[in-house]
């Protein structure tokens, strides 16, 4: 197995307070009422979350930003939704990496490609330094694709905390 060494010390001096910089206490308010509004014309669920750099172990692995997406969409349960319709947007701030983890009801109509366009808008926010623009951004966009497929018809309950998560 061999290592990418750029990587490993990108991760390895990443500071935790860089999420605190891109993320102030404010843009998370204003992420998690986002999140709130857009939830309420669909029956979808939406979770962010961030983490500044993997650990060492993870590293070692070669754990992409894909596959840690994949271990947070389990551990915040968002596969644990009644229609099958939860969504992660999850970034990376160390590989500068956004990625969407979507539940089989949403992915089957959306799949693949229109997630990555979703993720590639986000990252160009990002590179700009708009961390918040680029969050809302995605959140509305997956939020579009909820609205289509998941129309917010009677009763809605919300299933899972719309608090963004900084891992």
């Amino acid at each position: 197995m061999v290592i990418n060494i750029p990587r490993l010390i990108r991760h390895l001096l990443s500071p935790p307070w860089r999420v605190k910089r891109a993320f102030p206490a404010r843009t998370m308010r204003v992420i998690e009422t986002t999140i709130r509004e857009t939830e309420a014309n669909h029956q979808g669920q939406i979770r962010f979350a961030v983490e500044t750099s993997l650990e060492l172990s993870a590293l070692l692995r070669n754990e992409t930003a894909a596959e840690r997406a994949i271990e947070v969409f389990s551990h915040l349960r968002v596969w644990d939704t009644e229609q099958n319709n939860g969504v992660l947007i999850y970034l990376l701030l160390a590989d500068h990496d956004v990625e969407i983890v979507a539940d089989r009801g949403i992915h089957a109509h959306v799949g693949q490609e229109g997630w990555e366009k979703i993720c590639h808008a986000m990252e160009a926010a990002f590179r700009q330094g708009k961390f918040e623009k680029g969050v809302l951004a995605g959140v509305c966009a997956v939020s579009n694709h909820l609205v289509r497929h998941f129309p917010g018809e009677g009763e809605r309950m919300n299933e899972l905390p719309d608090v963004p998560v900084v891992l």
